[in-house]
């Protein structure tokens, strides 16, 4: 009787086992690309490489831009203001410089951007394209959700009135 109970304990432990590894299957893991940009360690205006996967778990406004693009640089006081008005909450503003390193840590001094900005140089025009900019075209922006998900991308200048309408939405 004893092993007859081991083995009905065994099965159902074993049936338990598999219904929570099927469990796991269903949630969603972070796309391609935004496990991509998790695995990458960037430098900061100032030098220092930032693990990109500090981020993970929040949602994220991702920027990319260079400090020769005049529409880059036109939307980052909104983008800014959009950084300090969500401080606290679940999101994340990040720009990604499409330029060198000296460029981009002049550029950093000169204006008071709010949020983090890393240095890609070149390789952001390839990360872009990652994330769907096809064109290569600046600013390119991706919405990405707190699992990992791409919700949204543009091409070109912000609509902020669309941005604040795709944010409320998530």
């Amino acid at each position: 009787m004893k092993k007859k109970n081991w083995l009905i304990y065994g099965g159902i432990g074993l049936l338990f086992a598999m219904i929570g590894a099927y469990a796991a299957t269903l949630k969603p893991q972070p796309s391609a690309p935004v496990q991509a940009l998790y695995a990458q360690s960037l430098p900061d205006a100032s030098g220092t490489p930032q693990a990109l996967a500090q981020w993970k778990g929040k949602a994220m406004v991702l920027n990319f831009w260079a400090p020769w693009c005049a529409p880059c640089v036109e939307e980052m006081p909104e983008l800014s203001q959009l950084q300090k008005e969500q401080a606290g909450k679940n999101l994340q503003v990040i720009g990604i410089g499409i330029d060198s390193p000296s460029n981009i840590a002049e550029f950093a001094k000169k204006f008071n951007i709010a949020y983090p900005v890393y240095v890609a140089g070149i390789s952001g025009t390839e990360l872009s394209r990652q994330f769907g900019n096809k064109a290569g075209g600046l600013p390119y922006t991706v919405l990405i959700g707190a699992d990992g998900q791409i919700k949204k991308t543009y091409l070109g200048r912000l609509k902020f009135e669309q941005l604040r309408a795709d944010l409320a939405a998530m």
